[in-house]
């Protein structure tokens, strides 16, 4: 008589594909999220150095580096003040801008949400050190560890004049 011919897979071969695609979703996801903290690293620095060159312009005008917010650590240089008292902080994210000198249009702030912003602390007149935390612990630029960074991650890079 006929050959009766089954033409659908088997519960076996279904969970094996399923299986398959679940390990491989996995590993895409992994080197994914690998792959924008990278991105997010790379704009730190390149903020950073923004920041850096918005301070020698500032340096360039005052003859000095602004001075710092000793508790928020940001720059205090949205008005300009000799003796650093009652100077006006420069908020991350918002313009740096002493009078018609406009130093950035936006003084960047960490590109992830609820990591702290980046931290500027004033040496003396001409020394300053703008530190911001990395997300990828090996990377070559990794200069050290801070107890300021967010949890899991202590990596910090540094820039000084």
């Amino acid at each position: 008589m006929f050959k009766k011919i089954s033409e659908a897979f088997t519960l076996i071969e279904l969970l094996v594909v399923i299986s398959i695609i679940g390990i491989l979703a996995t590993l895409l996801v992994a080197n994914f999220n690998a792959v924008r903290a990278r991105a997010r690293d790379a704009q730190r620095k390149s903020d950073v150095r923004n920041i850096q060159t918005a301070l020698r312009l500032y340096y360039n005008d005052t003859k000095r580096y602004p001075c710092e917010d000793t508790t928020t650590l940001q720059i205090r240089a949205c008005s300009i003040n000799a003796n650093c008292g009652a100077v006006n902080v420069c908020a991350w994210d918002g313009t740096w801008l002493i009078g018609s000198i406009t130093y950035m249009t936006i003084l960047p702030g960490d590109p992830s949400d609820g990591r702290p912003p980046y931290q500027y602390n004033q040496i003396d007149n001409d020394n300053y050190t703008l530190e911001a935390c990395l997300e990828n612990e090996s990377d070559d630029d990794c200069q050290g560890n801070a107890s300021w960074c967010a949890a899991g991650t202590g990596c910090i890079y540094r820039v000084q004049p």
